[in-house]
């Protein structure tokens, strides 16, 4: 009986296939049960929350501390967007100004700029509380962190930290994570003449080259030098040489000059290492030895300090 023979093979293959199927379906099943019960469980952050916000419902931070956008790496961050997205949110908080704009930048304002410049028209971002005490110093310590802040911009930010915590530079050093001695030295740079402060803002002369300067007294010495850096292509020992062999600066007791001078000196080496091994360096010099300590967060901080140090140490 061919017709039966071929209704029973078909009911055969029916049955197989669903026993199949269930077979796959309890296999999806179990697996899923496997994976909920292995992952970490999702839990909700007080006073913070995730969307997508349009760009146009977000002021910058009025208390962002950088003014200058470096052209060339907005233009690489445009395309990566354009490309890729935006990996990394920004964050912001409900406005406290009195206009139509809900939300105002805590961080991230060379995103969300970028997110605009790339014709995006939403933009991921984490929603959350950050008090006014608190706005400016998150939004310095990203730039920091991000080395996008010019040496001028970092002093002003230092000082204007200084007004609102009401606090001295020991306790900044402490909330912000930098010596002492480098927010004094970078707030010095404020005492420079405004033609000097614009070509350290342009970056055409380091904040190496401006500490150096500020050893003269009078700020057409100081303008004079500074043009001769630039023509001649003077180093900073070479500056900070011909600062010494000037004759414009501050007449001071002999003692008290020569103390200030290597409290100076220290201060500055201090202040080179933190810059070039991006930690916190402190120099002490007593009156028969001196101790340098250097920071590090973890093992691998480490292993990356001491490569900066001497770069033939891993190879």
């Amino acid at each position: 009986m061919p017709g039966l023979s071929t209704t029973l093979g078909s009911k055969s293959a029916t049955v197989q296939h669903d026993d199949l199927q269930t077979e796959k379906q309890a296999i999806e099943k179990a697996d899923s049960q496997e994976v909920a019960a292995t992952s970490p469980e999702l839990v909700e952050v007080p006073g913070a929350q995730f969307a997508e916000l349009d760009v146009t419902l977000i002021h910058p931070n009025r208390k962002q501390p950088r003014s200058n956008f470096d052209q060339e790496h907005m233009d690489e961050l445009i395309h990566s967007i354009r490309e890729i997205g935006l990996l990394q949110p920004i964050v912001v908080r409900p406005s406290r100004e009195k206009d139509d704009v809900p939300y105002e930048l805590v961080m991230g304002e060379r995103r969300w700029r970028a997110t605009q410049a790339a014709g995006l028209s939403t933009i991921p971002a984490i929603i959350r509380d950050t008090q006014d005490t608190d706005l400016l110093r998150d939004a310095l310590l990203e730039n920091l962190h991000r080395s996008q802040l010019n040496p001028l911009e970092e002093a002003a930010a230092y000082q204007q930290l200084l007004e609102e915590f009401e606090c001295t530079q020991e306790v900044l050093s402490d909330r912000i994570g930098r010596s002492r001695s480098q927010i004094s030295n970078t707030i010095r740079l404020m005492k420079l003449p405004p033609l000097v402060q614009r070509r350290v803002a342009a970056g055409v002369l380091s904040a190496g080259h401006a500490r150096a300067l500020l050893g003269l007294s009078n700020n057409e010495a100081i303008e004079q030098l500074a043009q001769r850096i630039i023509n001649e292509g003077l180093s900073v020992r070479a500056t900070e040489e011909a600062v010494a062999l000037s004759d414009d600066k501050p007449r001071k007791p002999a003692k008290k000059a020569r103390e200030t001078q290597r409290n100076e000196r220290l201060d500055f080496l201090a202040t080179s290492l933190s810059d070039r091994l991006d930690t916190n360096v402190k120099i002490q010099l007593g009156s028969r030895k001196g101790k340098v300590s250097i920071e590090f967060a973890s093992v691998d901080d480490l292993n990356r300090i001491m490569h900066v140090i001497d770069p033939t140490m891993n190879s």
